[in-house]
């Protein structure tokens, strides 16, 4: 393997559910002989995908967490990451891009931008990720690339170019046209492993000659070395490459490669794409803060001798230790190092250095920038950023979604009371989109986490990996409350027991605030409430937000000013204002005419044209409001918002629906205001279950 840090390549494999993401990496695998054999997803064969190492994964054919291996190609070595497609296992997506130099964009021939990929090359933007897109699966009924093309460029706004085009489509689909060198390629072997370059079949030379001025036009604004060279009709394939490497990498174009993994078709190109369009570590603009000079923004740069730096973008907890990924930004790592937590100033030494492939272990003695790497017993957390100790740099995080849907546990016996507990703590490092705490009224385990199927897994999981039984309680909807119009408070806190008393006064108002977040402002004049008591009172207001008075539920999207109060010289101090502050909330949040919020999800359903009426009247039934419905004919797309409480068992309703063939995916969208009799109901639900509990 090659050390030059330019022949290096740090990419993502993202798309939409079942777009052949993982059968794409296992091709991957198998043309850069890190495997011998290729399995398919869903394990038909007993074995299953490579980078589906974890049971459930090969079960349910589809991946939940994000692996990592690596491999060679053509004196380029190429790390990959495989993420899963269902929105419910996001930030595994966004753990990868935040570390990846660049990405392979999956789309389907017959499907083409779906929700999930539009979800994904959101993803894509927020990191600035510069990305080719391969077309698979051209061998299915249906398929249509040059439909795919016009959508990447309509629904993504991409300038996308197609660089290949296909020899022939369905099940007729053999081969491809390299409109660069103007060769067929064709692939022969048991497995498509050797490569017959061919003279373009005479059909398809005119459309070939078409597509290639388009290219070459689209190309040719990037570099005027191409242009001339157009003019003076002496285009050579390496300019082509430059000018289509440059506009790449700044994310102005996007190259498009169509195949097959299923069929064998296409994948080595795309290999050869990889290391011709995709950015080299040292390419990619790296940023980090200097704490120690007041967070002034930094510049990494990929060179062996600068200090060390490291983001660890995730953590597997495993039974010999915590596992922790790391991508190498600056300097290099090697085993008996000494490594800084900048978070906590907490020294590590480097015990094993380890890379992976999918879940085996290859132990290292050294790795450098660009590298991504495995630590074994280190304790940190997810977005924590190593250092070597000679500076205080801190890498932003990722992106954390919040949870919206809550499941309630109750164990079957006290052996699976103390393994939940372990199960709950290792799942809460590993995933930050999952969330678990005890209920205080009801003392019911609670987790939270991003959809049905998030939940599902888990749970799943709690029974397979630490053998513990539970039962689990109704799906909870995170509702959550807000105040919708100005309410004045004005509170007086006195309590006299004896020695010194507690006394603090609060006056001002509540009101909803206009971005929807939590503010907080202080308008006090003069010394009406010391300035050492502030921080207390902000701490009273912030403690209530966590609790509504309507249902319990946090609140959202208030602005609290504080202009007048009083204090006493002897009987004030912290714990009397937070009380003042608890109180003036308690007064005035009920004046303020509180609402409750409910989650509200952008939902898509894709499935055959005739089911389109079935499926919108189960939206209509389910308060779900219709946004767009397309049809090309076989299959029709219908994008809506649903409220998340009317989601429940709709995976089962719909595959009843349409004899199995539609399938949805869910994103969180915004929090709505209910309605009153929904409002009056959610009500009379809390309080049901209060009394159940009192009792």
């Amino acid at each position: 393997m090659t050390d030059d840090i330019r022949n290096m390549r740090n990419i993502g494999i993202s798309a939409h559910i079942d777009s052949g993401k993982t059968t794409l990496t296992e091709r991957i695998l198998y043309y850069t002989k890190r495997i011998f054999a290729i399995h398919e997803v869903k394990g038909k064969d007993g074995v299953g995908a490579t980078m589906d190492s974890m049971e459930l994964e090969r079960e349910r054919g589809i991946t939940i967490a994000s692996a990592a291996t690596y491999c060679e190609w053509k004196g380029h070595r190429v790390n990959i990451i495989d993420t899963p497609g269902h929105v419910d296992f996001t930030i595994e997506v966004e753990r990868a891009l935040r570390v990846m130099d660049g990405a392979v964009l999956i789309l389907c021939a017959v499907g083409g931008v779906q929700s999930q990929s539009i979800t994904v090359d959101r993803q894509m933007n927020r990191y600035k990720v510069p990305r080719i897109a391969f077309i698979n699966k051209c061998d299915r009924s249906g398929a249509d690339p040059h439909k795919v093309v016009n959508q990447l460029r309509q629904r993504l706004g991409h300038n996308a170019v197609l660089m290949q085009l296909p020899i022939g489509l369905d099940e007729k689909f053999r081969g491809v046209v390299d409109l660069v060198s103007m060769r067929a390629i064709y692939f022969e072997g048991i497995n498509g492993q050797d490569l017959r370059y061919d003279q373009i079949p005479a059909e398809i030379m005119d459309e070939a000659r078409a597509r290639r001025e388009e290219m070459l036009d689209a190309a040719s604004m990037f570099s005027d070395e191409l242009m001339e060279a157009i003019f003076e009709d002496a285009v050579s394939e390496e300019l082509i490459q430059r000018a289509i490497r440059i506009a790449t990498i700044t994310r102005k174009l996007t190259p498009v490669f169509v195949g097959s993994a299923y069929k064998n078709i296409g994948v080595q190109p795309l290999l050869d794409a990889v290391n011709l369009y995709l950015p080299d570590p040292s390419q990619v603009e790296n940023t980090a803060v200097d704490i120690a000079r007041n967070e002034k923004e930094v510049v990494l740069e990929g060179k062996v001798d600068l200090p060390f730096v490291a983001l660890a973008f995730k953590l597997e907890v495993t039974p010999y230790g915590q596992l922790t990924y790391l991508r190498i930004y600056q300097g290099s790592i090697s085993k008996g190092d000494d490594l800084t937590i900048v978070r906590t100033r907490k020294k590590i030494k480097v015990g094993r250095l380890i890379r992976m492939h999918a879940d085996k272990m290859e132990d290292i003695l050294r790795a450098g920038p660009g590298d991504i790497v495995a630590l074994f017993g280190v304790d940190c957390i997810s977005g924590d950023t190593f250092t070597d100790g000679t500076t205080n740099y801190s890498l932003s995080s990722m992106f954390v979604p919040e949870p919206v849907i809550s499941l309630m546990l109750t164990p079957a016996d006290k052996k699976s009371q103390d393994n939940l507990f372990k199960a709950l703590n290792r799942f809460t490092r590993e995933d930050p989109t999952f969330k678990s705490y005890v209920d205080e009224e009801s003392h019911e385990t609670i987790i939270s986490g991003m959809g049905e199927l998030h939940l599902d897994v888990y749970v799943e999981r709690m029974k397979r990996e630490f053998n513990v039984e539970v039962t689990t309680g109704a799906p909870q909807v995170a509702y959550r409350e807000a105040v919708t119009r100005k309410a004045q408070f004005d509170y007086t806190h006195k309590k006299q027991t004896g020695g010194a008393g507690q006394f603090g006064r609060v006056a001002g108002f509540m009101e909803p605030s206009e971005g929807g977040a939590y503010e907080f402002e202080n308008m006090v004049k003069g010394a009406a409430i010391p300035t050492e008591f502030m921080p207390a009172v902000e701490k009273g207001f912030q403690t209530c937000m966590g609790k509504g008075l309507l249902i319990g539920a946090p609140v959202i999207g208030m602005k609290i000013t504080v202009n007048d109060g009083k204090a006493h010289s002897v009987d004030s101090s912290e714990r009397a204002f937070v009380a003042a502050s608890v109180g003036a909330f308690k007064q005035a949040y009920l004046k303020a005419a509180p609402v409750i919020l409910e989650p509200v999800m952008k939902v898509s359903i894709e499935g055959p044209s005739e089911f389109q009426g079935s499926i919108m009247s189960s939206i209509n039934q389910r308060r779900g409001l219709i946004t767009s419905s397309t049809e090309d004919g076989i299959f029709t797309t219908i994008e809506a918002e649903v409220p998340l409480a009317e989601m429940f068992g709709y995976a089962t309703s719909l595959r009843s629906l349409t004899q199995g063939k539609a399938e949805f995916t869910m994103e969180f969208s915004r929090y709505t205001r209910v309605s009153e009799s929904l409002a009056e109901e959610i009500k009379s639900r809390i309080r049901e279950k209060s009394k159940r509990e009192k009792n």
